[in-house]
């Protein structure tokens, strides 16, 4: 399966409350740090539902984005079964 990259307004990007919960603030700061440097090197992975996508995985380089300022975030579109 190949991925397909996009840029996604962060705002159109939808965490679910179990994934909230594992939130780690300084890793956040940390991963801000680097992208400052580098960018973001890994798009975070998300999944159609309906008119927004759902995270899947990158919680931390989400937050990190949003740290920074930043409107778009780079993702990856995955077809994700729900739980």
């Amino acid at each position: 399966m190949v991925l397909k990259k996009q840029i996604l307004a962060i705002q159109d990007v939808y965490v679910p409350v179990k994934r909230r919960q594992t939130l780690d603030p300084q890793k956040v700061e940390a991963l801000a740090e680097s992208m400052m440097e580098k960018g973001q090197e890994v798009p975070i992975l998300v999944r159609p539902d309906g008119s927004r996508f759902v995270l899947v995985e990158g919680l931390h380089r989400l937050e990190a984005c949003k740290a920074l300022g930043e409107t778009t975030v780079p993702a990856y579109l995955v077809q994700a079964r729900r739980h």
